[in-house]
């Protein structure tokens, strides 16, 4: 973004150009954003001055040069003069007459427009026999514009006054400008910083300078009526918005009786300093709008645009509308693109004619045949136009203002100005309604915010002492309105309509610390207690698993918590039905905000087990704690905002040969791990169903539901993965894994307690069951860890159950499970009987439950 001082000057009711350009530099530097660039023009143009041509006649031997006398007023030294005092000078352009006021640059000087490339430096030199000391100058040389046919006319309406002879030519059209270009990026967040007056008026603020944004700015259209001009030849619009969630505000006027040629010097000189190119007076004003206040505007040529109509007996409407799939539009240009549905266009009789937020199109556009405009000013949905823009591979000066979120407040006061603008510099007139569709109660909402402080609040954060009166004078410069409630001490603090970034307390905060400076603020270390802080628990219990896992050999990964689409589908998750769409997804991989962790880490083994091949680590398991949210699940405080779910994600997987030298299934391995996490607190119940997205990739019948905790409480699944999942991943078929949820787990896992070892010796006694080939090893190990629950709260036993084997024995309808219980009490050494007898009461509660009997 290119700051022009003069520009801001204009508009401005303070001082700026008095304030040395250093400090100037320095305190936007600081307190504003990064600078890219500075040029101070002034110096360019030192020996550069307006000359009255007193003589011109033809060149004795060239037919197309004019030899010339021109009057300096004696002001330029070392350059050769005649009697009279007038200098010579060989011109070629056609325009060069007796008696215009032209401008010379003399010998010894530099051409203005060659400083930034090659600089090339005039000298008398000697032309068909004739000698040209210097030249006398075209707009192109003095980098003006591109107009290079023939020298500029200084002329007195131009000007303001007749010049004198050998004025400096930095007195007039801002050729003494200073321009600061500063880094986009820093803007981003505030759109009124890309228009020059935003910037004057931040750097008015940061000076302490109290700053008043001009009357036109601050009177909306329909309360400002006096640059009006009588109304010319009607010219008929139709206008409709039936996409106000991405047009938020559509504002557009027919104008007339428009007188279209090129923009006075002074326009041009200034769009050329800010790297505007400029076009003709229309095009230059919208251009000129746009860099002063940050909103783009669009001209079309109104006639064109009822030539597009499809049907000649109807009247000419206008509307934005989404495009059609493989619509064809022809920019500005002549670039054909072929447009998608997701691209806004704005249409004249169904026809696309302009690629909102972007460019216009080359069939209606302003040239020396227009007569009657149409002026549109409108604002577009910030991301929509960052995606035509990517899609399209078109960045343009609109652009890089509509991305950033324009105030649509500011509209009507663009538009009315661009109209006054345009009646002044082209003779247009207003031939139609000014037609204003806007979203109501969006723009309502934005203009009635209100931030309410407290003076204690902003200063504990920034260190600081200032007072409610310091605070008011800092905001009240940048237009802020502020009204003090002295019984409480409160702020109320009302931001201007072109500050769409305020809107909480700290917003307030960062304001004040950059209007004072940040430079300003003490440098102390902040005060802290001796004791330490209380540990985060949730930290804690999840640096607590990673201990467990990493000691346990599984590698921690970290992966996006964005994912695409397919990469759901593999997982058997629907992305459309679980997880939410990201608007503006930071690259077309990364469309979806992933309801579950497993398709992250499941996409990571294909690659980890091509690694290991041939390697004597078979085996590999990787976790990841992460965050996951599932589409239509809220925070039970905040109803809107959707449930932040904290999961841990397992997975384990070994190749061919591993699983040729180990018996058992990969379910068991994966539960191995959860009962390590759990404590051995965990019990399972088998899994028949996977529809919800933390089940979904897992096969039924073959997986588990975690639960915990006295009223057994799902906590997470855990189990082998579908055949579908499998082909998808290329996964081995030795894998398995789970994921829990890590709230639920820590709320409602038992923590361990010390316990003394016990002096006396313990009884270790295996135990058989043959049961029926339905009852599951979990059924059976449930009950006895509840019989022996009993035993230890009656007699104050010491347990422990381990699993030992599960065979077959008698065929297919029945199964044998083998545990191993031992025993202890810390009081007295165990009888044999006293065993005997509590194993005789699980076996006859194990009966009486599954009918199972022990062998």
């Amino acid at each position: 973004m290119k700051f022009s001082l003069n520009l801001a000057q204009y508009y401005s009711n303070v001082d700026l150009k008095s304030i040395p350009h250093d400090e100037l530099v320095a305190k936007m530097g600081l307190q504003l954003g990064a600078i890219e660039d500075v040029v101070d023009y002034a110096p360019r143009y030192k020996e550069v001055v307006v000359v009255k041509v007193v003589e011109c006649g033809k060149h004795p031997d060239a037919d197309k040069l004019s030899l010339c006398r021109v009057d300096d007023g004696g002001v330029t030294a070392n350059v050769e003069r005649g009697d009279d005092g007038l200098v010579q000078v060989v011109c070629g352009a056609s325009n060069v007459r007796a008696g215009m006021f032209a401008v010379w640059i003399p010998p010894g000087a530099t051409v203005p427009s060659s400083i930034d490339t090659d600089p090339f430096v005039l000298e008398a030199r000697e032309l068909r026999g004739k000698i040209s000391n210097g030249m006398l100058a075209s707009p192109a040389e003095l980098d003006i514009s591109d107009e290079h046919d023939g020298i500029l006319e200084v002329l007195d309406t131009e000007v303001g006054r007749v010049p004198t002879l050998g004025e400096p030519i930095t007195n007039f059209y801002g050729l003494d400008d200073f321009v600061v270009t500063c880094e986009n990026k820093m803007f981003t967040h505030r759109p009124d910083c890309f228009g020059n007056l935003g910037i004057a008026r931040e750097v008015a603020g940061i000076l302490g300078l109290k700053f008043e944004s001009p009357d036109w700015y601050l009177a909306s259209l329909p309360q400002s009526h006096d640059w009006r001009v009588t109304s010319g030849e009607e010219l008929r619009l139709e206008v409709r918005n039936d996409i106000p969630s991405v047009v938020p505000r559509f504002m557009i006027v027919s104008m007339s009786n428009v007188s279209l040629h090129p923009s006075n010097t002074h326009t041009q000189a200034l769009l050329r300093r800010v790297g505007i190119k400029p076009i003709n007076n229309v095009v230059d004003v919208t251009n000129y709008i746009m860099h002063l206040t940050g909103q783009p505007l669009h001209a079309f040529d109104y006639d064109k645009l009822v030539a597009l109509a499809t049907k000649n007996n109807e009247g000419l409407q206008i509307e934005p509308r989404m495009a059609k799939e493989g619509e064809v539009i022809t920019l500005l240009g002549g670039k054909n693109i072929e447009l998608t549905d997701k691209d806004i266009v704005i249409s004249a009789n169904g026809r696309a004619v302009a690629l909102a937020g972007v460019m216009g199109g080359a069939d209606t556009e302003v040239d020396e045949t227009t007569k009657n405009i149409v002026i549109e000013c409108a604002n577009f949905d910030m991301y929509a136009v960052r995606r035509t823009s990517m899609r399209h591979g078109l960045f343009t000066d609109a652009v890089t203002r509509f991305t950033k979120g324009q105030s649509p407040l500011q509209n009507d006061r663009v538009l009315g100005y661009a109209m006054k603008l345009l009646s002044e510099n082209a003779g247009a007139v207003q031939a139609s309604d000014v037609y204003d569709l806007a979203d109501g109660p969006r723009l309502t909402t934005q203009e009635s915010q209100v931030v309410t402080v407290t003076s204690d609040f902003i200063n504990a954060r920034l260190g600081t002492d200032l007072g409610i009166e310091d605070i008011k004078s800092l905001l009240e410069n940048v237009e802020f309105s502020i009204e003090l409630r002295e019984t409480s001490n409160e702020i109320l603090i009302s931001a201007p309509f072109w500050r769409m970034d305020i809107s909480i307390a700290e917003d307030i905060v960062e304001e004040v610390g950059r209007l004072y400076g940040y430079d300003k603020l003490p440098v102390v270390l902040p005060s802290r207690l001796s004791k330490p802080n209380p540990k985060n628990v949730a930290i804690e219990f999840k640096n607590g698993i990673r201990k467990k896992l990493s000691r346990a050999g599984a590698n921690e990964v970290l992966t996006y918590s964005f994912v695409h689409a397919k990469l759901l589908e593999n997982s058997n998750i629907s992305p459309d039905k679980s997880a939410y769409h990201l608007r503006n997804a930071l690259s077309p991989d990364l469309q979806y905000y992933r309801p579950s962790l497993i398709p992250s880490l499941l996409a990571k083994v294909h690659g980890n087990i091509k690694s290991q091949a041939g390697s004597d680590e078979n085996i590999f398991a990787l976790y990841e704690l992460g965050k996951a949210h599932i589409k239509d699940h809220f925070e039970d405080d905040e109803p809107t905002l959707p449930k932040q779910m904290n999961r841990l994600s397992f997975v384990v997987a070994a190749d061919s040969k591993y699983q040729k030298t180990r018996d058992g299934s990969a379910y068991y391995q994966a539960k191995k791990y959860v009962d390590m996490i759990t404590n051995n607190q965990a019990t399972y119940e088998l899994l028949d169903t996977n529809e919800y997205p933390l089940t979904a990739p897992y096969q039924e019948q073959r997986s588990a539901v975690i639960l915990l905790g006295e009223h057994r409480l799902p906590v997470g699944v855990v189990g082998e993965f579908q055949a579908k999942v499998t082909k998808s991943f290329k996964l081995p078929d030795y894998c398995s894994g789970f994921e829990i949820d890590v709230d639920l787990l820590r709320e409602n896992i038992t923590k361990p307690i010390y316990q003394h070892l016990s002096q006396y010796p313990s009884s270790v006694q295996d135990i058989t069951f043959d049961a029926k080939s339905s009852v599951t090893w979990g059924q059976l190990y449930a009950l006895v860890h509840a019989e022996l629950a009993v035993a230890k709260a009656e007699s104050g036993y010491e347990y422990n159950v381990v699993p030992l084997d599960i065979y077959q024995a008698n065929g297919p309808d029945s199964k044998r499970y083998s545990m191993r219980i031992s025993l202890t009490h810390h009081q007295k050494t165990l009888k044999t009987q006293e065993v005997n007898n509590l194993l005789e009461l699980i076996a006859k509660a194990i009966y009486e439950e599954f009918e199972a009997t022990r062998i």
